[in-house]
């Protein structure tokens, strides 16, 4: 079992950032991850001047200062930024982190940040499609544009004899991970063009439900003739240490029961739960970018699985 630290962008300054990098590289970690967002989603607009740091320029920092995690945002929303600029911002950083980055990508979700911006904010069909036809473009460019050029006409994006030079470190390509629940279209995605799939917590879970994921995404790699065991299966989930047991159970009613929200024993005990389920990396999100947090979930939790 793998473990990833997602940093929260938001809140928070980049010297507390860099503290908590650097105690995420010392520690039992294995990947290092940030959202990709440009106002804080947290619904209030009394809280849009919180700020928030870019997720893209965070990897590019990270990946000079860090060296053997592994880097990625959960996920890249797709609409902020055309897929052969993002592919090529991808293998730029492959090679300065020396072959240790994870494209994370999917449709987006957050309609004020759209409108804050100025960006377009397309129905869910739309953005679903997009993503697709995103993914078809970044593949073409890690495997066609990689060594030579790739051209592409779609209905959103297109390529004119477009090289992919320098390319990626790793090979064939940086792995594509696709994140979101949806059934009918996201997992779908994920089936034609994941390396990893994520399942996302801060979204209602649990075992059970992480279970029927994997089986829903099983039968779209069926469908398709693909092997699901190509596909690497992951979560995201928050957590909080919460010594108090009253306490931490009444966190997890008004949040959810699904959440990591307890001592350090209920929690190794709820992973366990995910690991029996097929889990094979799980990040942790919603812990403040503090280095002690992170260093406290290595000593009492991570240090229980080796």
């Amino acid at each position: 079992m793998r473990f990833g630290a997602q940093l929260v962008n938001y809140f928070c300054e980049w010297d507390a950032t860099l503290a908590t990098i650097r105690a995420v590289q010392n520690g039992r970690w294995d990947s290092l991850w940030w959202s990709d967002h440009f106002l804080p989603p947290v619904g209030r607009r009394d809280l849009e001047g919180g700020g928030a740091l870019e997720g893209w320029s965070l990897l590019t920092a990270a990946a000079a200062i860090t060296e053997r995690l592994r880097l990625g945002l959960l996920v890249t929303g797709n609409t902020y930024r055309n897929p052969a600029l993002l592919a090529k911002m991808a293998a730029t950083i492959d090679q300065v982190s020396h072959g240790r980055l994870v494209l994370g990508i999917g449709a987006a979700w957050f309609k004020r940040e759209h409108e804050a911006y100025g960006w377009d904010f397309p129905s869910l069909k739309e953005r679903c499609d997009r993503l697709e036809e995103a993914l078809d473009v970044i593949k073409l460019l890690f495997t066609e544009g990689n060594g030579g050029t790739a051209n592409y006409r779609g209905k959103y994006y297109r390529l004119d004899n477009c090289p992919l030079s320098p390319p990626c470190a790793q090979s064939p390509h940086v792995p594509i991970l696709v994140g979101g629940n949806g059934e009918k279209r996201t997992l779908k995605t994920c089936a034609k063009y994941a390396d990893i799939c994520n399942i996302d917590f801060n979204n209602p879970g649990g075992v059970d439900v992480f279970k029927h994921k994997i089986e829903v995404l099983e039968r779209h790699c069926e469908a398709i003739g693909r092997d699901p065991a190509e596909i690497e299966k992951t979560m995201l989930i928050p957590l909080r240490l919460e010594d108090d047991e009253a306490k931490a159970a009444q966190l997890r009613q008004r949040r959810g029961d699904w959440v990591l929200y307890g001592p350090p024993a209920y929690v190794i005990d709820q992973i366990g739960g995910y690991i029996d389920a097929g889990c094979e990396e799980m990040m942790f999100s919603a812990v403040p970018t503090k280095p002690e947090h992170f260093e406290r979930i290595d000593a009492d939790v991570l240090s229980a699985f080796g």
